[in-house]
């Protein structure tokens, strides 16, 4: 089995409709490259609900780890065009974790939460053996909406135009330049890996999404978690039933991303990329879409558009080759995480 996030064939499989029962209400189920579920309330008024896993790494600050949680699990509430208002929380401790670490995580999940008008109304803090470190088991972000206004990966159309904000491989880039600092440092300027190492505050697509979504003409957003910007193009042609036709030579690409990605051999396309967020708009609405995010100090590109052929799902890559859009067998993140940790 690949590291990571299952793929669509064994989701389709193993978990596909077995949902419990079925229930009316429930208008966005659990899809595969969809980020989170949407309940009919009644009255007008849609529950939009998302559940992440976390987990923290070597060398990764324990406050980072809870600023992580929160940010991971808001933004897949945030994608769907809704600003994201309660969330719950699972803490899983190895037992003999201390009570200063804790108050560290649970002070920093407290503070990136009221950051981002969250509400905590529930969880779960324990201590169990069989974990290594502290686990988030799940945290699960909850939001109310009107009806009819929120999006979903699946709202593509043909003769959308497509954003990417921030570039490729953004999670990559600053957690293994945490992880691999020494050995970045052996090669590359420190001041461009210190660079790498504060794209880890950018892992979070909250404030992307909820300014796209503002400066209107949005239909679907998708963050580029595992498989990258390749896997969150293939997921959103897939769940939209549109074709695709992307061209890396519009991405923005962060000095210090192609410096990660070239040091461990990573095709930053590929590589897992929380804080990358994928939009798709009107084409008359994606100058504004873009000016707004330039306003918030977050740096977008026009990279593409949607074609009504599904056969056309292509990527034209750097030295201008195209390459169909497929979410990657291994996300190549992994590897590169696990020979860090070798050397640790």
């Amino acid at each position: 089995m690949k590291i990571g996030k299952i793929d669509a064939a064994v989701f389709r499989s193993l978990i596909q409709g077995k949902f419990g029962r079925k229930d009316p209400t429930v208008l966005v189920p659990p899809m595969a490259g969809v980020d989170a579920g949407v309940v009919d309330l009644g009255g007008g008024k849609v529950l939009v609900v998302a559940e992440d896993p976390i987990f923290t790494m070597p060398r990764l600050p324990l406050e980072m780890f809870g600023r992580f949680a929160v940010h991971i699990g808001a933004s897949d509430v945030a994608v769907m065009g809704v600003r994201p208002r309660y969330m719950t929380y699972s803490l899983l401790l190895p037992p003999e974790t201390g009570l200063e670490d804790i108050g560290t995580i649970v002070d920093s999940i407290h503070r990136a939460a009221r950051e981002l008008g969250i509400a905590i109304v529930g969880g779960h803090t324990g201590f169990y053996p069989g974990f290594a470190a502290p686990t988030i088991g799940g945290i699960t972000v909850f939001a109310v909406a009107r009806k009819g206004e929120y999006v979903t990966p699946a709202g593509a159309r043909p003769g959308d135009d497509i954003i990417l904000t921030k570039g490729p491989a953004i999670e990559t880039a600053g957690l293994l330049a945490v992880l691999r600092e020494e050995e970045l440092l052996e090669k590359y300027p420190a001041a461009l890996v210190a660079r790498a190492k504060a794209l880890t505050r950018a892992i979070s697509v909250v404030d992307d999404a909820l300014a796209a979504m503002a400066a209107g003409g949005v239909t679907a957003m998708h963050d580029a978690t595992e498989g990258g910007v390749m896997g969150g193009l293939f997921e959103i042609a897939a769940a939209s039933g549109v074709g695709i036709e992307a061209d890396e030579r519009l991405f923005i690409y962060p000095d210090e991303v192609r410096m990660v990605c070239e040091a461990f051999g990573i095709d930053p396309v590929k590589a897992i990329a929380e804080g990358s967020l994928l939009v798709t708009a009107r084409p008359g609405k994606s100058a504004g879409i873009v000016a707004r995010l330039k306003r918030k100090r977050i740096a977008s590109s026009v990279v593409g558009r949607v074609v009504s052929n599904r056969r056309r799902r292509t990527l034209v890559r750097t030295d201008g080759r195209a390459q169909a859009l497929a979410v990657p067998d291994q996300d190549p993140f992994w590897p590169a995480f696990f020979k860090g940790l070798e050397k640790i």
